[in-house]
């Protein structure tokens, strides 16, 4: 980059402007305040010179994009060969109603869905058991059979379409039902493309949504790559997700770190069962937040490219290109959203897509400007989309590929980010002695995780409180009166009654003894370490019902009750 005389140089060309330039204006009005950092509390300078970044070796570290080590971005031609896939996330009610929303979504220019699932279905759970009262529909579309995802994608070709499925303990049966759906459709399964959540480890970290204990659910999420890799070889099985750590309070390191993390620790599961590096990790990917410290966050996704494609490469050994990338999807920041003055928020979800577009994200969900009131009226998410369109058409920002790389703020970042995270994993990775997987069930069990995303989450909520940290319209430029818009109200009762009658028509109409043979099938495969996925699929085929197909599961190894204390 530079040679040392000419970042001494620089060094000396800064210093006198320190002194002639810069101190007698801060002598005359000072600055805004005195401590300047991103919204993870990282510091940043007031100015960066060559001089921050003079390690820097632009073959080693940058290179070009589609090129190791990818820090400029997976693709040759990014998007300028094709933009990223606007992917909304949508579900409520029934499923009648979500394939309504999907249709006016694609009609509007969406390039891929995203289901949101309530929480009876996220949680393994039928909408008539009793616990599921409450909360049929209410904040997803209620999935119980087959039955529910044929309605669901009635009058969607699913072999046009790319489906990411938000859903993780029950994420194998789900799993099923799109697979069945497609032999019913008459999709060849190798054309079926989308992407499964099924992040379980990130579960016991951040979201805190279980059914059986961590090292069964890493067994079943294993058995839906290993599945995948022969069925579905388009379709991404696991999406490894910082985005719930970082809802949790954490830092932007902390996300990153964490996250692959676990998406190492599933590496290093397959690799136990035998499948080799090069045949499942081009069907692993990334799901990562966008907040609103928008050069912290470009540097997050620059330098999780790196680190990943580094560690692929020399802790696993992997040889195809493919299997060093790693590809993301990215969603704004939920817990940014104010109820106080909303349309505010249509600004922070710009500012936070612009940065998933400038770090390179290969799809993006913008967050509808009303969300911390209700799910997303048809107006908000309208407007959460235009977003997306008018970044890609009419910005310019998707016209360069990884237009920031150079920047000396944004490689002194990108540099630190990623001397940060790798301090976190190796620390992980000595916990597991040697093994991420067995650091990461260990940092799950112990409450290492918790504990640092509790700290952080601390922090960032005091400095809010003292008025270091600006939230616009919450602590800074209020109003007394009402901003609150229209919302979208769901009729719970109305889904709850319409949901639990299709599930009556559906076990009254099905054949009950192929269904318990097939969940008798489960049983042992369960019992004799085998791939579940193929009975789970029979299942499904037979109307087994999320429930019924989840409890043998928890009858086979338990529910799991978390027992870790947050104190040190």
């Amino acid at each position: 980059m530079y040679n040392d005389e000419e970042l001494s140089d620089i060094r000396e060309q800064k210093r006198r402007w320190e002194d002639g330039t810069l101190e007698p204006v801060l002598d005359r009005h000072g600055e805004r305040k005195e401590r300047f950092a991103t919204v993870s509390n990282l510091e940043v300078d007031r100015l960066y010179t060559p001089t921050d970044i003079s390690d820097l070796n632009y073959g080693e570290d940058l290179g070009f994009p589609g090129k190791e080590p990818y820090t400029r971005g997976v693709y040759p031609t990014m998007y300028r060969g094709r933009t990223w896939t606007m992917r909304q996330f949508a579900g409520f009610g029934t499923a009648e109603e979500t394939n309504e929303r999907f249709h006016y979504l694609t009609d509007e220019g969406q390039t891929g869905l995203s289901v949101a699932f309530d929480m009876p279905s996220l949680m393994g759970k039928d909408s008539d058991d009793p616990l599921s009262e409450g909360e049929v529909g209410k904040e997803g579309v209620a999935v119980d059979t087959l039955r529910d995802m044929e309605v669901l994608f009635d009058g969607i070709d699913i072999g046009e379409v790319s489906t990411s499925f938000t859903i993780n303990p029950s994420a194998a049966v789900i799993y099923a039902m799109y697979v069945a759906l497609a032999d019913q459709q008459g999709v060849p399964r190798e054309e079926v493309r989308g992407t499964l959540q099924n992040d379980m480890l990130k579960e016991f970290i951040a979201q805190k949504e279980w059914v059986v204990p961590p090292e069964p659910s890493l067994r079943i999420v294993t058995d839906t790559i290993e599945f995948a890799v022969e069925e579905t070889p388009n379709f991404k099985p696991v999406s490894i997700s910082g985005y719930h750590i970082r809802e949790a309070g954490s830092t932007a390191v902390q996300e990153l770190a964490f996250t692959l993390a676990d998406g190492f620790a599933y590496v290093e599961d397959c690799l136990e069962r035998g499948l080799d590096i090069d045949d499942f990790a081009p069907q692993l990917s990334f799901f990562f937040n966008s907040h609103n410290s928008i050069f912290e966050e470009v540097a997050k996704y620059r330098a999780g490219r790196r680190i990943y494609a580094t560690v692929m490469d020399e802790w696993y050994g992997a040889q195809d290109p493919r299997s060093k990338q790693m590809k993301f999807h990215t969603q704004t920041a939920g817990q940014s959203l104010t109820a106080q003055q909303p349309l505010n928020n249509v600004v922070r979800v710009t500012i936070q897509a612009l940065a998933g577009v400038f770090g390179g994200t290969q799809s993006l969900h913008t967050n509808s400007f009303d969300e911390a009131l209700a799910l997303p009226s048809e107006e908000a998410v309208r407007v959460a989309l235009r977003t997306q369109q008018i970044i890609a058409e009419e910005s310019g920002a998707a016209d360069i590929v990884d237009p920031l790389g150079g920047s000396f703020a944004v490689e002194a970042l990108t540099d630190e980010t990623e001397r940060r995270t790798m301090e976190y994993l190796e620390e992980i990775r000595e916990m597991g002695d040697g093994s991420v997987r067995d650091g990461v069930l260990r940092g799950i069990s112990e409450g290492y995780f918790h504990r640092e995303i509790q700290d952080a989450s601390y922090e960032y909520q005091e400095r809010v409180e003292a008025g270091e940290e600006v939230v616009v319209g919450v602590n800074r430029y209020t109003l007394e009166e009402d901003t609150s818009p229209d919302v979208l109200h769901v009729d719970e009762q109305a889904a709850y009654d319409h949901q639990t009658e299709r599930l009556k028509a559906v076990k009254s109409e099905r054949d009950d003894e192929a269904v318990e043979a097939h969940l008798d099938s489960l049983q042992r495969a369960i019992q004799d370490g085998e791939n579940v996925m193929p009975h789970i699929v029979d299942a499904v085929k037979a109307y087994a019902t999320m429930g019924e197909i989840m409890d043998v599961f928890e009858t086979e190894h338990g529910r799991y009750q978390e027992t870790v204390g947050l104190a040190r």
